[in-house]
């Protein structure tokens, strides 16, 4: 069974749903200097870490219920990460907006929305609730749709994280001259996930965009590896969640 198309096939409604409800042309601007610079961010020396709040997950059913979100974020600001990576999904991960806002009104890191993005609506959503960078899934788009959600994001300021999982996909992203591609080790189609994802792609992607490792990193010396091999940023979730000390452990991935 193909796990992301029910996903999206859910995302579709509920942004019809917001539509309806608070039109585009409703949902506000924002001053351009109010933007932090995500890819900027992930350009520093090392492998930067983009600490994500994540309550739950498909896989993984739920994470943490005894965390507040502005704890959380404190915890990574105070533990040296670089970005802050904020779900908002609410079928699946349990997140909102609201996640994003009070994660941006709390810390002063740049923020990324990760969600399943899929209509111009979301992308106007994002830029007006805060966010400094938004996800786009090649896998959940047409080529002609990622385009044109690319090409929104950037008329608006944002940064955009464009994320593969084959070949095939990384060509899309690299055609398209997205600036930040992200390696995802999970297949979407069966939640299963190999890091050798990472190393086998990274090679055709290396200097030609910032490279964001993601998913099945849990060790700190982990890093040490995809430091070596040239990656720029590494995102963490789950592993962060369900530490007994979250500042503690965001450190442990953050200072090398």
């Amino acid at each position: 069974m193909n796990r992301l198309d029910p996903i999206l096939a859910a995302t579709r409604e509920e942004v019809s749903r917001r539509r309806d409800a608070v039109p585009a042309s409703a949902l506000g601007t924002r001053d351009a200097a109010d933007f932090r610079s995500f890819t900027d961010a992930l350009a520093r020396p090392g492998v930067s870490l983009i600490a994500e709040h994540k309550r739950a997950s498909p896989s993984a059913g739920r994470i943490r219920a005894d965390l507040a979100l502005t704890d959380v974020v404190i915890a990574y600001e105070r533990g040296g990460a670089a970005a802050l990576s904020i779900l908002t999904d609410g079928p699946s991960f349990d997140g909102s907006l609201d996640d994003l806002r009070a994660a941006r009104a709390t810390v002063r890191l740049p923020v990324l929305r990760k969600d399943f993005i899929v209509d111009p609506y979301q992308v106007q959503e994002s830029f007006a609730a805060g966010a400094d960078a938004i996800l786009l899934i090649v896998a959940a788009l047409s080529d002609a749709d990622l385009s044109a959600l690319f090409s929104s994001a950037r008329e608006l300021g944002l940064s955009v994280l464009v994320e593969v999982h084959d070949e095939r996909e990384l060509d899309v992203a690299l055609a398209l001259g997205a600036p930040i591609i992200g390696i995802n080790n999970r297949d979407l189609t069966t939640l299963e996930v190999d890091t050798r994802r990472t190393f086998e792609l990274l090679p055709r992607a290396a200097g030609r965009a910032l490279v964001v490792a993601e998913s099945g990193f849990s060790r700190p010396d982990q890093l040490d590896e995809l430091e070596r091999a040239g990656v720029d940023a590494v995102l963490i979730g789950e592993a962060l969640m369900r530490s007994r000390d979250v500042e503690a452990a965001c450190r442990d991935f953050a200072v090398r």
